[in-house]
C-alpha cells in the first residue's frame, strides 16, 4: 500500500512537470515573466553645448535651458546625454569645439554667447542649432532674418535695445552730476560694440559722453577700469563676455573710488553692480529650452522658428552696492522698479 501511494505521488509530480514544459519546451521563462513586456520604450537624446566662457549669466542660461528640458521629460542622466564644452574665452578653442561638435552625432546643438554661435553656425550644417545670449543675431551673421531664419538655426536674443536706452535715461535722470560714462569694452566682440553704440546714442541725447577703455583679454579689465578713475563719473559695461568674466575687479575699483557702476545683466548686479534694466538669465535659457523641446519632441525645424527677444524688462537695484559706491538711493529710484520684491536687492 505504501509503495502504491509513493508511486502515485511520483507519477503526479512528473505529470505536472511535463504539462508545465509543454508551453515552453526549452524550460526558459517567458518574456512576460521576465518583465520585459512591461518596459517602456523611452527615446534618448544627445545634445552638445558650446559656451564661450564661464560667468554667472551664461551659466544661468545653460541651467535654465536644461531645466526646460527636464520639465518636458528630457532629463540629464535619464534619457539625455549632454556634451558640454567651454572655450574658456579662447578663440582657437572655440573653433576647435565647433569642429568637434560638427563631426559628432547630436540631436541638437546649443551655442551660448555670440562667439560660440558664430563658430557653431559656420561648422554645423546638418543638425538643429539654437543660440542663446546673442545680442544682435543679424549683425553677428548668425541668421539673416529674425522672423524666418531659414536653414537649421534659430534662438533667443538676450537683449532688447530699449534696455540700454532705459538704463542711460535712468542715469541721466537720477545722476545729474554724471557728465562722462566710462565703459570697459572688448571691441572685438560684436555684441559689445552694438550695445556700446546704443548707449552712446542714448547718452548723447542728455549731453553725456561715453569714454572707452578697451581690453583684449580678461587680465586687462582691472587696469582698464582703473584708467577710468578721474575720467568718468560712472562706469557701464555691456553684455561683453570677456569683460563680465573679470567684473569682480571693476566692482572693486567702483567701490574703492565711490563710482556708480551700471551693468547690462542681473547677475552682475547681484554680484555688486548698482543697477541694470534687464531680466533673469535663467529665464532666458528656459525660453531657449522650450524651443529645443519643440524641436526634439514635435519635430519642428529651427529655420521655421522666429528668433525672439526678451520683452519683460525691469529696473534692478542693489542697495548694498549703492552704499559701497556712495550712492544715495531715493524713493524716486525705487518707484521705477516694477517688481520691488524681486528686483530691489537688499
Amino acid at each position: 500500500m505504501f509503495m502504491k501511494k509513493w508511486l502515485a505521488v511520483v507519477m503526479s509530480a512528473l505529470l505536472v512537470t511535463a504539462l508545465a514544459g509543454c508551453g515552453n519546451p526549452d524550460g526558459k521563462k517567458s518574456e512576460e515573466s521576465q518583465g520585459t513586456g512591461n518596459q517602456t520604450d523611452k527615446k534618448t537624446y544627445k545634445i552638445a553645448i558650446s559656451q564661450i566662457v564661464e560667468h554667472p549669466s551664461l551659466d544661468a542660461t545653460r541651467e535654465g535651458f536644461l531645466a526646460a528640458l527636464k520639465d518636458a521629460g528630457i532629463s540629464e542622466g535619464d534619457n539625455l546625454k549632454v556634451d558640454y564644452k567651454n572655450a574658456q574665452g579662447d578663440p582657437t578653442n572655440n573653433l576647435s569645439i565647433a569642429q568637434t561638435i560638427a563631426a559628432d552625432k547630436n540631436d541638437l546643438v546649443l551655442a551660448i554667447a555670440t562667439p560660440s554661435a558664430q563658430a557653431i553656425v559656420q561648422q554645423v550644417k546638418d543638425k538643429p542649432v539654437l543660440f542663446a545670449a546673442v545680442t544682435d543675431p543679424l549683425d553677428a551673421k548668425v541668421v539673416s532674418n529674425l522672423d524666418k531664419p531659414g536653414g537649421n538655426v534659430s534662438g533667443v536674443s538676450d537683449t532688447n535695445p530699449a534696455a540700454v536706452q532705459k538704463l542711460m535715461d535712468f542715469i541721466a535722470k537720477n545722476f545729474p552730476n554724471v557728465k562722462n560714462v566710462g565703459i570697459v569694452i572688448n571691441e572685438g566682440e560684436p555684441n559689445a560694440v552694438v550695445m556700446a553704440k546704443n548707449a552712446e546714442e542714448a547718452l548723447s541725447k542728455h549731453n553725456i559722453k561715453l569714454v572707452k577703455a578697451a581690453v583684449t583679454n580678461t587680465s586687462e579689465v582691472k587696469q582698464a577700469a582703473e584708467s577710468l578713475v578721474g575720467r568718468a563719473d560712472a562706469i557701464f559695461i555691456t553684455l561683453d563676455n570677456m569683460v563680465v568674466s573679470g567684473v569682480d575687479t571693476i566692482i572693486q575699483v567702483a567701490n574703492k573710488n565711490h563710482i556708480p557702476f551700471f551693468s547690462s545683466d542681473r547677475d552682475t548686479v547681484e554680484k555688486g553692480a548698482f543697477a541694470t534694466v534687464g531680466f533673469k538669465y535663467f529665464d532666458h535659457g528656459y525660453q531657449v529650452g522650450q524651443m529645443a523641446v519643440d524641436i526634439l519632441k514635435n519635430g519642428k525645424n529651427p529655420g521655421d522658428m522666429k528668433v525672439t527677444m526678451q520683452e519683460k524688462l525691469d529696473l534692478i537695484l542693489n542697495l548694498k552696492a549703492a552704499e559701497a559706491q556712495g550712492i544715495k538711493v531715493t524713493d524716486e529710484m525705487k518707484n521705477e522698479v516694477q517688481d520691488k520684491e524681486q528686483n530691489i536687492i537688499q
